[in-house]
């Protein structure tokens, strides 16, 4: 679901709450009060946990949902939520018993088959939801899936003859069992993530309109929706869970551009600003604005440029695509644009999850120009005018034109970095496959693990792969490396993953990212979580 919408200096994330045991604001019923504005975005979809995957909505379903599994907000481990316990002899075969006591915010029991109904709901091809690919591994999820040929695989009898998964059953209402269909080792750490929340009974009546007034089991419930101005949510009173927060309620403001955000912190109309716009990095300028309300330190997110090489016939050629990335000034670009407060990247895998490994994009990251100049010619070159396309409401006008200008004077193909009025319209674009040449791309950790940086977006029908990449030996190593018993032989495979896609090259890698905030002196206890977005159930209001 992270696909990132705010610039890679500070791209806000999928995960938020607070440790149980953490005194200085999360847990239990909370305290404080008050109301906390923190900046936001517009909403691809309606929000649905399991159709959403980007981060504008995602912000607000994390604050709103309840999952099996909590992420702690400063080391990002797995912790117990709903869950009560989650069991494997295995690494097939699991039994889920969750707590009794959690209520949805309609006053209804979280149950059982809540978790089951939401699940094979998502996943049923014809629902077409974004987090459908999420529960492949379950048992029968191919059995649900259209198969039919064509741009609809659903239409003339495509569509599947059950709507239920073979691997998820109820045992009782607080006990339910999942079997994949090979060996996962890491399932658990992934029942985290907003796609497997579970849904109360009311979801289904109608699931468009329910994404537009949604109902939750987590420690702040649904107030409004105001279209392009702001989404607010007040603390549910009957939250059961070990992570409520301080305030009373929470409000998202929606911009268009980031700059507007910085201003309006600055003038005290918003509490929080969960990145620092480009123009304010120079020179520090946000020290002095900010003096000690602000904080920068590493995050999981991590920035690439996207192609679909498919639809843009230009870029078939791998050479042409490793030309452009060895055309690309990343240390100068970061220096100049960021102010140093990203790192030139090596890959897509963020250097904050476990599995790591420096260097997996080989030379191609590389900026050397001649070198680049050879590839391009050995590829056939780059007739006409290349796009960088960008979402205007992200701050990345800067960069992304800093992206072209160094390619255009490095290989002289005549790059031009254009906007979409917003992330939600440039994801829609994408997904219908109306975008030719690049395009900005982040990602920031659903769960913390190399996989999750691999196969939500490069596998093939992942929901977020918009670069259509397919290759049988990238899929057997996922496959291979999910099975492992042994996280360090797991690890391998997930690497060796990396190195073949990058060889490949569907994406070109950039930056890794820091979460650089500021906040205004109505509030403390600012943290930032390593999924890169505040821990607003910490926050305390003055």
């Amino acid at each position: 679901m992270a696909i990132a919408s705010i610039s890679a200096v500070a791209l806000v994330a999928t995960a938020c709450g607070g440790s149980s045991d953490d005194n200085s604001g999360s847990g239990g019923d909370g305290g404080g009060g008050g109301e906390i504005v923190v900046n936001g975005c517009t909403p691809e979809n309606p929000l649905i946990a399991g159709n959403t995957g980007e981060t504008c909505g995602g912000n607000v379903l994390d604050v709103m949902t309840a999952k099996l599994i909590h992420y702690n907000p400063e080391t990002a481990e797995p912790e117990m939520d709903i869950a009560e316990s989650i069991e494997t002899d295995d690494n097939q075969n699991f039994t889920v018993k969750i707590k009794e006591g959690y209520k949805f915010h309609d006053g209804t029991d979280v149950l059982a088959k809540n978790f089951v109904d939401a699940w094979n709901y998502t996943a049923y091809g014809p629902n077409a939801q974004q987090g459908s690919y999420f529960y492949s591994p379950i048992e029968g999820y191919d059995e649900i899936q259209c198969s039919g040929e064509g741009d609809d695989p659903c239409a003339d009898g495509g569509k599947p003859d059950t709507k239920k998964m073979s691997g998820l059953e109820v045992v009782d209402d607080h006990t339910f069992t999942i079997k994949t269909s090979e060996k996962v080792s890491n399932l658990p750490m992934r029942l985290g993530y907003t796609a497997f929340a579970p849904q109360p009974d009311s979801f289904f009546d109608d699931p468009e309109a329910f994404g537009q007034e949604p109902v939750a089991a987590g420690p702040y419930k649904f107030d409004s929706w105001k279209k392009n101005q702001a989404i607010t949510m007040s603390k549910f009173d009957d939250y059961a869970g070990e992570y409520g927060g301080n305030a009373d309620t929470i409000t998202f403001k929606i911009f268009k551009e980031q700059e507007a955000a910085y201003t309006a912190l600055l003038a005290d109309e918003i509490d929080i600003i969960d990145q620092i716009p480009a123009n304010a990095l120079v020179g520090d300028k946000y020290k002095s604005d900010l003096g000690d309300r602000q904080l920068s330190q590493p995050n999981s997110t991590s920035q690439w440029i996207g192609m679909n090489y498919h639809i843009d016939k230009k870029l078939e050629n791998p050479d042409v695509r490793h030309a452009i990335s060895m055309a690309i000034d990343r240390d100068t670009i970061v220096k100049q644009i960021f102010n140093n407060a990203n790192e030139p990247s090596t890959g897509v895998v963020s250097p904050v999850v476990d599995g790591f490994k420096e260097g997996q994009c080989g030379e191609y990251c590389n900026y050397d120009p001649e070198k680049a100049k050879e590839l391009l010619k050995k590829g056939g070159g780059y007739d006409g005018k290349l796009t960088l396309t960008y979402n205007g409401d992200g701050g990345h006008k800067e960069w992304t034109e800093a992206v072209c200008n160094s390619v255009k004077n490095a290989i002289g193909i005549d790059c031009v970095a254009t906007p979409t009025v917003d992330f939600a319209t440039m994801l829609t674009k994408l997904g219908e496959n109306e975008l030719e040449g690049l395009w900005r791309m982040g990602w920031v950790m659903d769960y913390p693990s190399i996989e999750n940086y691999l196969a939500p977006i490069f596998s093939k029908g992942a929901a977020s792969n918009y670069y259509q990449y397919d290759n049988p030996e990238f899929e057997k190593l996922l496959t291979d490396a999910a099975a492992a018993d042994d996280a360090a032989k797991a690890n391998e495979m997930y690497q060796e993953a990396e190195r073949v896609m990058l060889e490949d090259m569907p994406a070109i890698p950039l930056w890794y990212g820091k979460s650089i905030m500021g906040w205004s002196e109505d509030v403390s206890d600012v943290k930032a979580t390593p999924f890169g977005n505040p821990d607003l159930a910490a926050v305390t209001v003055e």
